[in-house]
């Protein structure tokens, strides 16, 4: 449609499984990135980021291309792989 702007921001907050603490500082800054990269790549904006170790914020500015639920699940599907492939944790993280 011609002449459309949208303009959508949501603030995420998302726990590691029975929110133990397994997100460690020394990777952090690197699942940061990463989930960065992903959300890039679906045409959505991360504006901040960051959490602690059970728990993770992200402030998107989202394209209106794709649902909340689904971005989520991308980012959450693929930074999880991502963990486990680098075997960061003791494990299988979710």
């Amino acid at each position: 449609m011609a002449n459309t702007y949208t303009q959508i921001y949501i603030h995420y907050v998302f726990a590691v499984q029975n929110r133990l603490g397994l997100i460690q500082n020394r990777w952090r800054d690197d699942l940061y990135k990463y989930m960065s990269g992903t959300i890039a790549n679906k045409e959505h904006m991360l504006l901040a980021i960051g959490g602690m170790s059970d728990h993770v914020h992200a402030l998107v500015s989202m394209s209106p291309k794709q649902s909340p639920s689904d971005l989520m699940a991308d980012v959450k599907r693929s930074s999880s792989l991502w963990i486990n492939e680098n075997r960061f944790v003791m494990g299988k993280f979710a």
